[in-house]
């Protein structure tokens, strides 16, 4: 898994008539289905009366199957949401949501037409969408003396660490984040700092996102 992807940093919409319909096309930073749905309520709310409100999201890292999902909204199966879906998949970003509106405008596209059309927009968006690196981090644990404090701060911040909590008993633990590709260098050097006497532990199951 990579320790960063990018992500939209801002809402785009494209809009676009294609054979007498009118489409328009929404790209949004999106991490859940229920963001997918409250974006897609203000939607409709804003564009009334549309025949169709088709979506498509991907609401993980790029790549990640479980997390997106995908509809047609009445267009004929496999026409307008896979396709975006497919786009969306394609295109190397993490947490997006599409939302693709249809005003018919009398003359039917066929299922290729449909396909070519709900994709059209938000290929164009994602060449202009604007997008900011998402750093993964995971969560580390620490315990050391106080006079190795500062020294295992400054190590931490070579690593790109984020420290999360400090707890000051009779010595100092450490909760913090670092990516996973610095685990090896940090205990590295947390070794020949301290004589071998300090390591930090790692629990990779879980990570904590940061932009």
């Amino acid at each position: 898994m990579t320790d960063s992807y990018r992500i939209p940093s801002a809402e785009l919409i494209i809009e676009e008539e294609i054979k007498h319909s009118r489409f328009i096309s929404f790209l949004f930073h999106c991490q859940s289905y229920e963001e997918l749905k409250c974006a897609l309520t203000n939607i409709k709310a804003d564009y009334p009366g549309a025949n169709h409100y088709c979506y498509a999201f991907v609401a993980a890292e790029p790549g990640n199957t479980l997390a997106m999902g995908s509809s047609d909204d009445g267009e004929p199966s496999g026409s307008a949401g896979r396709p975006m879906l497919a786009t969306l998949q394609g295109a190397d970003v993490g947490e997006i949501g599409a939302v693709v509106v249809r005003y018919f405008g009398g003359t039917k596209l066929g299922v290729g037409g449909l396909v070519r059309a709900y994709s059209s927009g938000i290929k164009q968006g994602l060449t202009q969408l604007e997008t900011q690196l998402k750093q993964i981090r995971y969560p580390g644990l620490l315990v050391c003396d106080y006079n190795q404090l500062k020294d295992v701060e400054y190590l931490l911040a070579q690593y790109d660490g984020v420290i999360e909590e400090r707890d000051f008993m009779e010595k100092v633990t450490l909760n913090f984040a670092i990516p996973k590709r610095f685990q090896t260098e940090l205990n590295r050097d947390l070794a020949t700092m301290s004589q071998g006497l300090l390591a930090a532990k790692f629990d990779f199951h879980k990570s904590d996102s940061t932009h």
